[in-house]
């Protein structure tokens, strides 16, 4: 019996030891005494108060992008109308957000307090909307948290509205998550950790215990596991406190409240004795550490980085082991926030240990929100503003540098990325952004200066680029957007007036109009400008990043479509004179350029550049040589905020032939694949002369896969007279075995050539739709052979002499695969050369057709008779199973001895004047009578009937349909070169007229097909609610909107903050009714028109909102 005793005795001393253990490991576990009916009325309590969040961010800004998300909050002060949620959901930048409670009550809440390291933040909202719903606040209790304790984390998970996840806290002192290299982290803090599983959309939740306290802040989670990370409440109590004691209680304003926040832009980590020990803290001071800190610490706070520039920089290095602040012992992050928040701007005294030898320090601590921006610069879609803290200490620069968050178009073009910081910009040193705003604002539309930028990623050496400063009205004028955090929204001003040479418009003088010539600029342009201007400009709603369905596309600074374009030339008669002429008169061009007055120094220049060149042709052949000189390598870009037409890309490269040049007019004509749209900047850079200019695309075929590009050869200075226009041989026709020679340029502007030979002259293209429609060639016969240089080059097809006879041109196309994945591809095919000669006659001989500007003289540009039909060929052979009579077989036969096909309907363009007569697998045999075998023969009968002045546009066509002849009386449409001329954006969607690869789907709906919608951005209205692409607007609150002008008369009656009820039909047909929240405050209502007149794009607001004073 003593034995036993004993035995007891000790069993209960070795239980005291194992609990005093545990306390040096963590604190006790507290065993729940919960019962199901207490975490049933905690949550009745809790889950009234909880809150969906909608949230918007509609600029990139900091370490946040554009975009739309869901994520939880909770209501912690009722009677002021205070939710708390996560920071990364307030948003660093402007936000638009509301809060659905749980019975479906919405309302609009407005940012009042983001903190600038820690994951918390705070939005307001009337507590008297609140009309149906009884709940009560959330009390916070931090001090509730404890190992073992049994939490319930209640908020929006993964798009449920509700949901319940139950677990355990497992640990207090974790890490802080990190998230991302180059975005927001938390730091100087513990983390709570439990196995909850919590997902997207749970982020603000609480984390509350059985009687309905929250005891942490759901944060983040990790996706390979189960864990949850949990943000401590100690810091949020002190912030809440401070808004509830500053709040102006007059009626719904809300007054500013600036929360104190102190730092030394030092992170610290916590480690644990032995690692401490291991940087050679020394054993009497972790005595005395842990004499004087509390029974579970297990380590101290070391130094992990320091930010270069601030407070602690040159004074604390990593690796430093804290001892005491203000000569009291610190071990804890709390207690180490809470002394520098209370002494912002004030000294405080930092006892350390390096590597084992005491150290003294004095620091000032820096006030957080001074290093944290609270403004940013927004130019042609691109966000700046100051580097903040955060960004700061992710790339280990100084705060303040002037710092890309969005790159927008003007930078994109230049190659400037995301998260760049500007340090030199047109010669001059930037520091600070009010450094870049003086400097852009002495600069005028069209300037092209340099900028030297550093990267995170390449930090030690500056890279230096071009940046063309928008010339078009591309975007609004330069904006800056400043944080007022009484209304909840950012104050929005013009960065320069009105008068400003950047701000205004190209003007046409009275004498420029006398002469039908426009100036170039209305400011003064130095030669060196002049030569290099390019094309585009920016809005107020700046555009970032676009996409055309409600899956993201690629928006990285170089989704390139890199396409070699093809090239070609032409000689026009050396006894025509030139003239500058209205109109109405015809045009006679000279193909030479005379060299004017030139220095010794250019005639230097241009004769070591021709000898040089002559030296690298030595190996060349004869039509290499001929062809080189009209060779042009055309870069081109498409500003985001109006990409048109479903083009898929920002940025093509192609390869172009000069057809034309005279001294007022260069012609160049490329592939559609690289000038896809008119909306766009062109940059030619010539081989026959090292130098780079602007064009401007001035034609686009609406069937063959060619534009024209025009130049100004003023521009080229001495190089007109080395530059020159190809000769072109449309006849006669290659046919099989031909032997042809392929030249083309590469990136570094060297001709390459080999010899080829025609394997098919006629082989016709079957190039399907593309997921976002976009021009795809059709009805075309290309030229194939044995061999080319792969399905990035392209170049001319020409016989041994160097006359082109083809160009070899990019098609655009797309994969497909099972898993409805897709992707964009291209091949190479030669164009006839034809075409590209009817087009360019017509322009020559000035045909009585409409005309354009170009270089400041009015051209006349030719009008296209089509047959909007999609055609296919079928064999003779498979035309006799489907019964055509041998009649018939015979005539096509004997029109067309080598094709042996005939054309099948495929089908017709919806809204033609063809849709409603032929129908899908007519064969179309003959053409007033005349046997049909090719596509040239039917666009060889539409020409016929612009000669023919005796009839009405209808062509006589005979079709085979179902057994029977057939002889109808068909319509032509005409289509002019411009593409599309005119789009407008509403909040933030962006339509225009469908075009034709649209149209050629064969569907337009009833209700009105006028307004389709193209491209949608992120972070706008039609974003958060869902109204994205490929689709059209046929109603607005009930209103049809059967074209363009319908829609701007409809949407303007529409003020800011009102729901609209849209009505939309899908490509697919299927008809949608939704509703979005018009917000003109970052989404004013635009449009953007091509005028005849000037030959430029403008820019025209329809409806916004004084944003000066933040409503």
């Amino acid at each position: 019996m003593e034995s036993l005793g004993s035995e007891t005795a000790l069993a209960g001393m070795e239980e005291s030891m194992k609990e005093d253990l545990s306390m040096e490991i963590d604190p006790p576990f507290k065993q729940s005494l919960a019962t199901a009916e207490d975490w049933r009325k905690a949550l009745n309590k809790v889950v009234p108060a909880v809150v969906v969040l909608r949230t918007t961010a509609c600029r990139a800004f900091d370490t946040e992008s554009a975009g739309a998300s869901y994520a939880t909050g909770f209501v912690v002060d009722k009677s002021r109308g205070i939710i708390l949620t996560n920071r990364h959901v307030v948003k660093p930048g402007p936000v638009v957000a509301e809060a659905m409670f749980v019975n479906r009550e919405e309302i609009p809440v407005y940012p009042i307090y983001r903190d600038p390291v820690h994951d918390f933040g705070f939005f307001r909202y009337d507590p008297s909307a609140i009309q149906f719903l009884s709940y009560d606040e959330i009390p916070l209790a931090p001090e509730a948290a404890c190992v073992g304790l049994e939490i319930r984390v209640v908020g929006n998970d993964s798009g449920e509205k509700v949901s319940i996840l139950a677990g355990t806290l497992a640990r207090l002192d974790r890490d802080a998550p990190h998230y991302k290299k180059d975005g927001y982290n938390d730091f100087n803090t513990f983390y709570m950790q439990a196995a909850s599983g919590t997902k997207g959309g749970s982020s603000g939740s609480p984390v509350i215990d059985w009687q309905g306290r929250a005891v942490a802040l759901n944060a983040g989670s990790k996706t390979s596991s189960a864990s949850a990370f949990f943000l401590p409440l100690e810091r949020v109590v002190r912030a809440l406190g401070f808004l509830q004691n500053g709040r102006g209680s007059i009626g719904n304003t809300w007054e500013a409240v600036t929360i104190p926040r102190g730092t030394l832009q030092a992170t610290f980590i916590h480690k644990g004795f032995d690692e401490t020990r291991r940087l050679g803290l020394r054993s009497e001071t972790e005595q005395l550490v842990r004499l004087a800190s509390s029974p579970g610490e297990t380590g101290m706070l070391v130094v992990d980085s320091v930010v270069p520039g601030g407070p602690a920089h040159k004074h604390l290095e990593p690796g430093d082991v804290l001892i005491r602040l203000n000569g009291e012992v610190s071990t804890q992050f709390l207690k180490m926030e809470t002394l520098l928040d209370d002494n912002v701007n004030k000294k405080i005294e930092l006892q350390i240990e390096r590597g084992g030898k005491p150290l003294t320090v004095d620091l000032k601590v820096q006030d957080l929100h001074s290093v944290t921006p609270d403004y940013f610069l927004e130019v042609s879609g691109a966000i700046i503003h100051p580097l903040s803290y955060q960004q700061a200490r992710n790339f280990r620069f100084q705060c303040g540098l002037v710092y890309v968050a969005e790159q927008g178009y003007m930078l994109f073009r230049a190659g400037v990325p995301r998260h760049a910081i500007i340090k030199k910009f047109a010669g001059e040193d930037i520091a600070r952004l009010d450094d870049f705003i003086f400097v852009l604002s002495k600069l005028s539309r069209g300037a092209r200066v340099p900028l030297e930028y550093i990267s995170h990623t390449d930090r030690h050496r500056r890279k230096s680029v071009l940046v063309t400063v928008d010339r078009q009205e591309w975007y609004a004028p330069p904006h800056i957007y400043t944080r007022n955090d009484s209304t909840g929204l950012w104050t929005v001003k013009p960065m320069l007036p009105l008068d400003s040479s950047l701000v205004s418009r190209v003007k046409l003088t009275a004498q420029a109009l006398a002469n039908n010539r426009v100036s170039s600029c209305s400011a003064e342009v130095t030669p060196v400008e002049h030569a290099h201007q390019c094309v585009g400009q920016a809005p107020t709603n700046g555009v970032v990043s676009m996409e055309t369905s409600c899956e993201q596309i690629d928006d990285g600074p170089h989704s390139v479509d890199e396409s070699d374009a093809g090239t070609k030339k032409r000689r026009v008669q050396d006894d025509s004179t030139d003239s500058v002429l209205s109109p109405e008169c015809t045009l006679h061009e000279s193909r030479e350029v005379r060299l004017e007055e030139t220095g010794p120094e250019t005639e230097t220049v241009l004769r070591d550049f021709q000898g040089a060149g002559a030296a690298a042709a030595t190996n060349a052949s004869v039509a290499e040589q001929v062809i080189e000189p009209t060779l042009v390598m055309l870069e081109v870009h498409v500003p985001s905020s109006c990409m048109l037409d479903g083009v898929h890309s920002q940025h093509f490269f192609g390869t172009g032939l000069i057809v034309y040049h005279s001294q007022t007019m260069g012609l160049v004509a490329v592939d559609k694949n690289t000038a896809a749209v008119s909306v766009s900047d062109v940059t030619l850079s010539f081989a026959a002369y090292p130098i780079e200019i602007p064009g401007e695309v001035v034609f686009l075929h609406p069937v063959h896969n060619f534009a024209l590009v025009a130049y100004d050869p003023s521009a080229l200075g001495p190089g007109a007279s080395v530059v020159r226009a190809a000769e072109l041989l449309p006849e006669p026709a290659l046919r099989r075995g031909d032997s042809v020679c392929l030249v083309g340029l590469s990136r570094s502007l060297q001709a390459t050539s080999r010899k080829s030979f025609v394997t098919n002259p006629s082989a016709a293209l079957n190039i399907g739709s593309a997921d976002c429609p976009r021009y795809r060639a059709t009805n075309m016969e290309v030229i194939e052979l044995d061999t080319d240089f792969g399905s990035t080059f392209s170049g001319v097809l020409t016989d041994d002499l160097g006359r082109v006879q083809a160009i070899w041109g990019s098609f655009s196309t797309q994969l497909k695969y099972l898993c409805n994945s897709s992707e964009d591809h291209q091949i190479v095919r030669g164009i006839p050369i034809y075409t590209i000669c009817q087009t360019l006659d017509k322009i020559i001989s000035g045909a009585k057709e409409h005309a354009r500007l170009i270089n400041g003289v009015k051209r006349p540009m030719p009008l296209i008779k089509l047959l909007e039909v999609e055609l296919y060929p079928t064999l003779l052979s498979k035309a006799r199973s489907f019964g055509l009579s041998d009649s018939w077989i015979q005539a096509l036969v004997k029109k067309d001895p080598i094709r042996h096909q005939v054309l099948r309907v495929k089908g017709c363009l919806a809204g033609s004047k063809a849709e409603n007569l032929l129908e899908q697998g007519d064969m179309v045999l003959a053409i007033n009578k005349e046997p049909v075998t090719c596509f040239r023969d039917i666009e060889d009968a539409c020409q016929e009937l612009d000669r023919c002045s005796d009839n009405d546009g209808k062509l006589k066509i005979t079709i085979f349909r179902q057994g029977r002849e057939i002889d109808l009386l068909v319509g032509t449409d005409v289509r002019d070169g411009n593409g599309t001329t005119r789009v407008i954006n509403w909040c933030g969607c962006i339509v225009q007229d469908p075009h034709s690869a649209v149209r050629a789907l064969g569907f337009l709906p009833e209700e009105g097909h006028g307004v389709y919608v193209a491209r949608w951005c992120h972070g706008s209205p039609v974003h958060r609610y869902g109204l994205y692409a490929l689709q059209w607007i046929v109603e607005i609150n009930g209103k049809p909107t059967p074209d363009l002008d319908a829609f701007v008369t409809v949407t303007k009656e529409i003020e800011h903050g009102e729901f609209v009820r849209v009505r939309t039909v899908h490509l697919n047909g299927r008809p949608r009714v939704l509703t979005l929240k018009q917000d003109l405050h970052y989404w004013p209502t635009w449009e953007l028109s091509f005028d005849p007149e000037t030959a430029m794009w403008r820019r025209t607001t329809i409806k916004t909102v004084d944003c000066s004073k933040g409503m």
